[in-house]
């Protein structure tokens, strides 16, 4: 079928939300939020709100006010969440090139001696993809090792300073089930298996927040796997609704991420900010995958009663 939609002003995309059955409070403001708001990523915010598709029809009371409100807030809270990824992220390439270089030394983590990986066509792959954010950097450091060294790459605590969450997860991942791969999940009081697993999936959740794509009500397609054992407790504060599908819904990440940022960052403050932030907008966060009194559970409880 050809697509024959012509495009339409803004203020005509106005006329045909309220035609649809939206509230619009303020018709100057909704025309000016969606000269600078594509129609089509304020979609993704309104779209649960439709009673019908075909035609399209919105629920008694969907107000375009609302749409906004859940759009501004999923703003925010990216940024939130990027924020805490940043701490995860350098404290993991802290990790990761302090024990494989003390087990393998400087340019141990390039190698496969020993059996240490568990696939070395992959490990050709990603060492050409590093090589490739090697020549790509401008950072000073990496001018210097070119400058002083004969050697085609860095050694690992220079490396991973260029390494994309995703490459060095990839990394991580392709080690055996080594003394290394445990030696830096124990310093997350984690499991190495489940570490691997987050670490992808977290990489998904970054480029997500990257890529200003909304994370309010979304259906996140790279699952993050359930923690077991270790911590002990973690897991308490872990919710799944099958029927509401909270295991594709951003909670649980939440609830990891809290974890890994009292490891990190002990007086931290960003649950007590996260709980704000939901606080601001007046946020449904069932839609978010969140629990009935989520606020309570263990974790939040210990994170949200330190004081300011």
């Amino acid at each position: 079928m050809e697509f024959k939609k012509p495009a339409i002003s803004f203020e005509q995309q106005v006329d045909l939300l309220i035609s649809r059955g939206m509230t619009v409070e303020d018709r100057t403001s909704a025309i000016h939020y969606l000269s600078h708001i594509n129609y089509y990523r304020l979609e993704a915010y309104w779209l649960p709100f439709e009673i019908s598709r075909a035609p399209h029809v919105f629920a008694p009371a969907t107000s375009f006010n609302t749409v906004l409100n859940n759009y501004l807030f999923d703003r925010e809270f990216r940024l939130h969440l990027l924020d805490a990824i940043e701490r995860i992220e350098v404290s993991f390439r802290t990790q990761w090139a302090y024990h494989i270089s003390h087990e393998f030394g400087a340019h141990g983590y390039l190698e496969n001696s020993k059996g240490m990986r568990k696939d070395e066509r992959r490990l050709l792959n990603d060492t050409k993809e590093l090589q490739e954010h090697v020549q790509r950097s401008d950072e000073v450091f990496i001018k210097h090792f070119r400058e002083a060294y004969d050697e085609p790459l860095p050694p690992a605590w220079v490396s991973c300073e260029v390494m994309s969450l995703g490459l060095l997860s990839r990394f991580y991942s392709n080690l055996r089930a080594n003394q290394v791969r445990r030696n830096i999940a124990a310093a997350y009081q984690v499991d190495e298996g489940f570490l691997e697993g987050f670490l992808e999936h977290i990489t998904y959740v970054r480029n997500v927040c990257a890529h200003h794509s909304r994370l309010w009500n979304r259906h996140l397609t790279k699952k993050m796997p359930l923690p077991k054992g270790k911590p002990v407790g973690l897991k308490d504060n872990i919710y799944i609704d099958a029927s509401n599908k909270t295991e594709h819904k951003i909670y649980n990440t939440l609830v990891v991420v809290q974890h890994l940022i009292t490891v990190i960052s002990p007086d931290s403050l960003w649950a007590i900010n996260l709980a704000q932030l939901i606080e601001k907008y007046s946020i449904d966060a069932n839609r978010m995958g969140f629990p009935e009194g989520w606020q309570a559970l263990p974790l939040w409880q210990q994170a949200l009663n330190k004081s300011n």
